[in-house]
Formats: C-alpha cells, sequence, structure tokens
C-alpha cells in the first residue's frame, strides 16, 4: 500500500494552471534541516495512513472540477507502489504533477518511460559544494554520488520533454548569494527556476533558520537571471 499521510482535497498553488489535489507521501532519503514537514521525513510507519481507495473515491467524484493530482511528500519516489497508484488516478482522466528531490534517477525515468508523469518539479537544494550539507544528510551519503544522481535526474528531464520546473528553497542560515550564482552557473539553461523564500511551518526538522527579506530575494533572482532568464520568485 502506498504510504499517504496527507490528503489537500483542493489546491490553486501546487499544479501550476490546473485546480487540483495534492497527496503527501511518508519518509524521505533527505533531512533537510528546513523541511516543512518534518513529521512526514522522520516519522517513518507512525500513526494510521489514508487509504489510496478513499483519495481515489475523492478524484472520481470531483471529475470535471478537478484536473491534476500533485503528489509531493517526504520524497514519492521512495514508495514502491507509487507506478500503479499513478496508473490509477490517470485511469480516472487526471494529470499528475511529481514533487521530488531528485536523488532517484531511475525511478523518475521508469515513470516517465512508462508515461506516468505530466510535470515534475525537482528542488535543487543548494550548490554542488552545500549539497550534501543543505541535504541533511553529510554523514551518510558519498558527495560524488549524490551530485552524479542529482545530475542524472537534471538531465533526464532536459531530454524528456515532459513540462517541469527546478526550484530552491532560500534560507538565510544556508544561502548566500555566491551559492546563488553557483546554482545559476550549474544549471544554466532557459527552463523554469522558482526562487521560494524560507517559511518556519512550525514541523521543522531544526531550529534557529529564518527568512530571507524581500530586497535579498531580489538581489538573488536578479543574480540568477544572467544565466536562467525565467527565474521567478515564487509566492512574491
Amino acid at each position: 500500500m502506498i504510504k499517504i499521510k496527507g490528503f489537500q482535497t483542493l489546491t490553486l498553488l501546487d499544479y501550476p494552471g490546473r485546480i487540483a489535489a495534492t497527496v503527501f507521501t511518508q519518509g524521505c532519503n533527505f533531512r533537510c534541516p528546513f523541511c516543512h514537514n518534518a513529521s512526514l521525513v522522520v516519522g517513518f510507519d507512525k500513526g494510521e495512513y489514508i487509504a489510496s481507495k478513499s483519495v481515489l473515491s475523492h478524484l472520481e467524484k470531483r471529475k470535471g472540477k478537478l484536473s491534476g493530482l500533485c503528489i509531493s511528500g517526504g520524497e514519492p519516489l521512495l514508495q514502491k507502489e507509487l507506478p500503479d497508484f499513478i496508473k490509477c488516478v490517470k485511469a480516472l482522466g487526471y494529470k499528475v504533477k511529481l514533487d521530488t528531490n531528485g536523488s532517484l534517477p531511475n525511478s523518475l525515468l521508469s515513470l516517465l518511460e512508462a508515461g506516468l508523469l505530466d510535470y515534475v518539479a525537482m528542488d535543487i537544494k543548494n550548490s554542488r559544494e552545500k549539497y550534501l550539507i543543505t541535504s541533511g544528510i553529510e554523514t551518510l551519503i558519498n558527495d560524488d554520488m549524490l551530485l552524479l544522481n542529482i545530475q542524472k535526474s537534471i538531465d533526464i528531464l532536459r531530454s524528456w520533454g515532459v513540462p517541469f520546473e527546478f526550484r530552491t528553497t532560500v534560507v538565510r542560515e544556508l544561502h548566500s548569494l555566491d551559492d546563488i550564482k553557483q546554482i545559476g552557473e550549474w544549471l544554466a539553461g532557459d527552463e523554469l527556476f522558482f526562487l521560494q523564500n524560507f517559511v518556519d511551518s512550525g514541523d521543522l526538522i531544526s531550529s534557529g533558520l529564518t527568512a530571507c527579506t524581500n530586497d535579498e530575494m531580489e538581489g538573488m533572482c536578479k543574480c540568477l537571471k544572467r544565466f536562467l532568464p525565467n527565474v521567478a520568485i515564487r509566492g512574491k
């Protein structure tokens, strides 16, 4: 059974251009200190799950009013039952958007090859030099291994043809202007890229983190435009 811990029955924000619903899956292989869904990340196998049948029943009833489902987390690609769940969603006529951290390129490619994804949002945590510490897993994985997988996911999205976006959540304690510049130099291209200011949800992995000012966000956006002309600040 796919491990669904949250279900937002209506969203106008999560799926660009669509009125959608969002499911949140349990578990993640990252421990980003600024994660706003900490209970999904660290609370493996705790509490009850939302039955996929309940989600599908809601989608069935809302056909014609909703047109998309966003699958977020946690990291949804950790769910072995994800392909079968998406097939059921697609059978109802819905478009599917996946939120992913990009660390599981083979799983991402498998879903794309099966025609199960209509939009992908991939997080870019930080510059390559600070990727591990920003992901909160610097003691758990080899730096080169992680970056290789992240780059594979970037290359897959760029070559596949399914609409996608990159996005970075900016935290004052973790992201300097130079870090943002390095992200731009690394990813330089014309795809959609969004900067998102950190918001303290009250359900964080770490404490002592703060958002940037509007002027700081504008400065970072201006810096990125030299490399990523389609950058914008989300939630501005």
